[in-house]
């Protein structure tokens, strides 16, 4: 495959849709992650969780992150696909922050221990789907380049 993918006149062709099979992987798992935040918020069942204030910062970041890492497939952009992998430390940064919170939660008030749970795993969805965001971004750069950070 990388003697098909380097020498011959269409590699570049060939980079781009094993790129997009590969990107499949990550898009589903994002879609996983996406149901099974919503089906917590109705447990929830109303609460909004707001003293996390970072929960809503990483939504937006993900939202930005899985956007351009799309729009980098699609136009071919090397540098847009380089920042959303470097964005990944803003939503990083960010889950260790709503951990510190709702471990400071947990310790003072044990009536909201579990939503403190459900929040936390909400955050955690979303540093993963951060982290397949970066994946696809990978995988552009790959398909331009003809490099992957893993190879």
């Amino acid at each position: 495959m990388m003697l098909l993918l380097h020498q011959q006149a269409v590699a570049r062709d060939l980079r781009l849709i094993s790129a997009a099979l590969k990107m499949i992987t990550d898009m589903e798992r994002i879609g996983d992650q996406a149901e099974d935040i919503a089906e917590i918020i109705t447990f929830l069942d109303g609460r909004t969780g707001e003293e996390c204030h970072d929960i809503r910062l990483m939504a937006e970041a993900t939202i930005k992150m899985v956007t351009d890492s799309i729009d980098a497939y699609v136009n071919g952009d090397l540098e847009l696909a380089k920042s959303v992998s470097d964005y990944d430390d803003v939503v990083d940064d960010a889950f260790d922050r709503v951990k510190q919170t709702l471990i400071k939660m947990i310790s003072e008030n044990n009536a909201d221990s579990e939503d403190a749970l459900d929040l936390l795993m909400i955050a955690k969805y979303f540093e993963r789907i951060g982290d397949h965001a970066t994946n696809i971004a990978e995988w552009v750069i790959y398909s331009v380049t003809g490099t992957h950070k893993e190879v």
